[in-house]
């Protein structure tokens, strides 16, 4: 898993270093840099896989946008002259990069200033500021060697992780299947375009498991209460109305409480929450999802004690799937912070803010002996509310 990220000049991340877990939870008022985190990654993504630019950025989910959005500029701070994003693994394996972009006259992709792939012990990439001897300065050499790495090494474990990364951010038109995504990227599409294929893989790999993969399915499915079951189907074309866009594969729920001649209905009827749950499921459980991704507003049309709920179980998703997953998530909902279980260390809290400068901070919450007495008393949510734990609006 990453273990440690390095940020420089990101954004709104000035300087910053974060220590992850399996689990990951930041929290913030809206615009302090939650996002950032998880596109300072995806742009470290995009690098391991050899090339910056805007195709390679929209392909993890990152916005694309002109240099000068992604350099950090603050008035009380020096302009750095690159961007600079690393991470270090369990094994000390570790990847960094320092990235240039003319502000006044960008190209389409980004130069490589620097680039230092380690498996912890020996340095398979070691370069110094770009010279003569790379012909294109816009091509990582980290890429190009990955032939030449066993796949059991772990600088070459850690770069797959990174190449694979991506962030996904459901929105409930294109879970329904009447919006295209943009992006469709395995296992459900970065916006959930693909929930059916991806469902219906999800589905037949844990039968594969036998008992242990149906009591799975059984602990996503009891979190939809009105649901007696799902499939994915191609012959959905009869429960939704002629006018409505569809995908050839669609989801198909049944309603347990309704007439069983009418108890069937797609993806495009059903309550926007059910989706959102097969949406996490899916990410969390799929052998299709990345090692490490990040689900950006994971909150979205859940009810609080559902939310609460479904985040306790994430972490135990993450460990039945095959690998090291790892997840990382944003959240404005308060109830979310009650389904997370910190007295684990691979489960981690972070408040996202804004300093007096407007450089953004990231600082791990962790249960203090002070913490913990007040949260006798009140749950988490309740003490983030009531400023306890920071990361909340100067309103």
């Amino acid at each position: 898993m990453l273990r440690t990220v390095n940020i420089h000049g990101f954004k709104s991340i000035h300087e910053g270093t974060i220590e992850l877990g399996r689990l990951n939870c930041f929290i913030g008022a809206n615009g302090v840099g939650k996002s950032n985190v998880l596109e300072a990654l995806g742009v470290l993504g995009a690098a391991a896989n050899g090339v910056v630019d805007d195709e390679s950025l929209l392909r993890r989910g990152v916005r694309a946008g002109l240099p000068r959005l992604y350099k950090s500029s603050f008035a009380t701070e020096r302009t750095p002259a690159h961007i600079g994003i690393g991470v270090v693994g369990d094994q000390r394996e570790a990847y960094r990069v320092s990235l240039l972009n003319p502000l006044l006259s960008p190209e389409p992709a980004w130069s490589y200033k620097t680039e230092v792939l380690s498996d912890g012990v020996h340095e398979p990439v070691s370069d110094g500021v770009r010279n003569k001897k790379n012909l294109n300065p816009q091509a990582g050499l980290a890429a190009l060697k990955m032939v030449d790495l066993d796949p059991g090494n772990a600088a070459a474990r850690l770069m797959q992780r990174l190449q694979e990364y991506a962030i996904y951010c459901p929105n409930t038109p294109t879970l329904r299947g009447i919006a295209p995504d943009v992006q469709s990227r395995w296992p459900v599409g970065l916006n959930g375009g693909g929930l059916a294929e991806g469902f219906e893989a999800l589905n037949t790999h844990l039968k594969s498991l036998g008992e242990p993969g149906e009591e799975t399915l059984d602990e996503v499915l009891e979190l939809i209460d009105w649901v007696a079951d799902v499939q994915a189907t191609s012959h959905g074309a009869s429960l939704v109305s002629s006018k409505v866009p569809r995908t050839k594969l669609m989801l198909k729920f049944t309603d347990r409480f309704m007439n069983k001649s009418r108890n069937e209905l797609t993806a495009y009827d059903a309550s926007e929450g059910a989706l959102y749950i097969i949406f996490c499921a899916v990410l969390c459980l799929s052998p299709l999802a990345p090692l490490t991704l990040a689900i950006d507003n994971l909150d979205q049309a859940l009810n609080p004690r559902l939310l609460a709920k479904m985040t306790s179980r994430l972490s135990s998703w993450l460990c039945k799937n095959p690998g090291d997953r790892q997840l990382l998530f944003t959240a404005h909902n308060p109830a979310v912070l009650d389904g997370l279980d910190l007295d684990d260390p691979e489960t981690r809290l972070f408040a996202v803010e804004r300093n007096g400068n407007g450089l953004t901070v990231v600082r791990r919450v962790e249960i203090s002996p002070a913490l913990a007495r007040q949260n006798r008393e009140y749950p988490l949510s309740r003490l983030w509310m009531m400023g306890s734990l920071g990361a909340v609006p100067n309103v």
